[in-house]
């Protein structure tokens, strides 16, 4: 037992928070669902809504405080609501050498702590954010634009869900081998050597977490908790855009730490003004050796080029297809794949984007169907679906940057080729300020060099391509090759045929992409459950790392050795 670990405070701790590590533990070979935190809004208490809208318009206006921080006096602000309202929250701005020294100082009692003490400190904070999830999810969806649904779900218990993951592979990976053995070795006649030897993991070094715009706590927790949990100090620097949900993190992951005994200064934000470098500074620094990031590929290749002292965990670019060879489930198919285009108007790195078509058309349970009559029913579907601008708003959230609403002008304006479905502006009733847009379908042809300029790089946002192809061969190599050369994190298929079922895992398999086969109900392509699916493969340029395995933790510490002769 540590030291820590007989602070009151901790041992309550642990104590308390065992019996949710050991089921997570399970859950990560059962696969089965599972998860300790609610992801309907009710369970939270009848006034659970209305507390969390209370606590959120607190911080409008204010200037957010992390006591015992170093800062270097000035503010950071700058934060603007897709959604019209003014947010005026204000940070400290990040003064680069005074965090570095503080984590540095923090680093040792926390390393000393181990996996045991560590965990149920994780899961604490995780607790402290899962009670006050209403008020994240105001926080998420003012900075990312997600409908108020999704940012509840995908914000706060989702994301805590993948946090929790996170903790319980990295008590795996750190318990995996014993903390002490006893050695024996015979010599014959003469007197046995005994040993007695230790197994002490420990932790690479300062972590440097890179949050993204879209998703800071869903994409943020996995690596923000695999750090923490294997004992290195998290430096936490959020998008310029997204900056609350984050900063909302560290305040409470400091009170958790501080409550525990130790350095609050484990965790520490770097707040930056847009446009700032601070990314890349610290993305260079020798104390740094673990970064996580999500965002732009240009970016990601930057840091795995230069930030050769670190451990690189990336999430980047991609472009997600779909193989449409045949269904059993026509109406089925087109109603999933209306609403995977649609959720939070595909600003997601898991919606689909190229739909492969044969144009010899589709067999279904309702007849053949033309390539032009499936892209018409599904362009017909998305209408259906977001047809109430109530409901559309709900499901679409509002355009999260410039460039997402550019991308979808110049598709209206027929600049990625011909329209089978034009996007449209949808008010929201609740916030007529949003700025919502309804999917664009563009048709293409795979054999059209200009049109496989426009389908074969991503195009972020409510942009998808019905492309024709040869033939359901043609699909899955068209699918595959794409994979390889663009990357993926996501891939689906919909076929009755053996063969061509057996083409696309064979494909799929081969090019290290997740395959969804035959999504006609509550499931969709651009989901995955923590404990169960995994988030990326590591296996395409789009991620060289998967949410959550083993190896997204095994490498943020060290296993080092002490013996003695018993």
């Amino acid at each position: 037992m540590t030291a820590a670990a007989t602070h009151p405070v901790v041992a309550e701790l642990i104590e308390r928070h065992q019996p949710t590590l050991t089921r997570a533990v399970e859950a990560t070979t059962a696969r089965d669902y599972w998860s300790p935190y609610p992801e309907f809004p009710k369970a939270y208490g009848e006034t659970g809504q209305a507390d969390g809208q209370a606590a959120f318009d607190a911080l409008l206006g204010s200037v957010f405080t992390l006591d015992g921080q170093p800062a270097d006096g000035e503010l950071v602000s700058g934060e603007s609501s897709p959604y019209g309202i003014e947010l005026g929250v204000s940070y400290p701005h990040a003064d680069v050498e005074a965090l570095i020294g503080a984590l540095e100082l923090a680093r040792p009692g926390w390393a000393a702590a181990g996996p045991t003490v560590r965990a149920a400190v994780c899961l604490e904070i995780l607790a402290r954010i899962n009670a006050r999830s209403h008020e994240f999810a105001h926080a998420v969806m003012h900075t990312t634009g997600q409908a108020y649904g999704m940012a509840f779900q995908a914000g706060g218990p989702h994301a805590q869900d993948r946090g929790l993951e996170a903790v319980a592979y990295a008590f795996i990976e750190q318990t995996r081998l014993p903390e002490r053995a006893s050695w024996t070795k015979p010599q014959g006649k003469r007197d046995p050597l005994t040993m007695t030897k230790e197994f002490v993991p420990v932790p690479v070094g300062l972590a440097l977490l890179i949050g993204c715009n879209t998703f800071p706590t869903w994409n943020g927790y996995p690596g923000l908790f695999a750090s923490l949990a294997t004992g290195n100090p998290v430096l936490v620097k959020p998008h310029p855009r997204a900056t609350l949900p984050l900063a909302l993190t560290v305040q409470v992951a400091r009170e958790v730490l501080a409550e525990a005994g130790f350095d609050p200064n484990l965790v520490c934000l770097a707040a930056e003004h847009e446009g700032s470098t601070i990314a890349q500074t610290l993305a260079v620094r020798p104390e740094v050796k673990l970064i996580d990031y999500t965002g732009s590929t240009q970016f990601g290749d930057w840091l795995e080029a230069n930030a050769q002292q670190a451990l690189v965990y990336t999430e980047k670019a991609g472009v997600n297809s779909v193989v449409i060879d045949s269904t059993d489930n026509y109406r089925g198919m087109l109603a999933n794949l209306a609403f995977s285009l649609s959720l939070y108007s595909g600003q997601m790195c898991t919606t689909p984007q190229n739909l492969l078509i044969p144009r010899t058309g589709v067999r279904t349970d309702e007849g053949g169907k033309s390539y032009d009559e499936v892209v018409t029913d599904l362009a017909a579907a998305i209408e259906g679906l977001l047809s109430d601008d109530a409901r559309a708003a709900a499901i679409l959230g509002a355009v999260v940057n410039p460039g997402v609403l550019g991308r979808t002008v110049r598709a209206a304006g027929g600049e990625y080729g011909e329209l089978a479905l034009a996007p449209r502006v949808v008010t929201s009733p609740e916030f007529p300020a949003a700025t919502v847009r309804t999917p664009a379908l563009v048709k293409v042809d795979a054999d059209k060099p200009d049109d496989r300029a426009a389908f074969l790089g991503e195009c972020f946002g409510p942009v998808s391509f019905v492309v024709a192809v040869e033939s359901a061969e043609a699909a899955v190599e068209l699918l595959g090759r794409t994979v390889r050369e663009q990357g993926a994190m996501t891939a689906a298929g919909y076929t009755v045929d053996d063969a061509v079922e057996a083409a696309l895992v064979a494909t799929c398999l081969d090019a290290g992409v997740s395959l969804s086969l035959n999504l006609t109900g509550g499931v969709y392509a651009n989901q995955t459950a923590a404990f169960s699916d995994l988030h990326g493969t590591g296996a395409n340029p789009a991620a060289n790392a998967a949410y959550c395995d083993g190896a997204f933790v095994a490498s943020r510490f060290r296993t080092v050795e002490v013996r003695r002769h018993s």
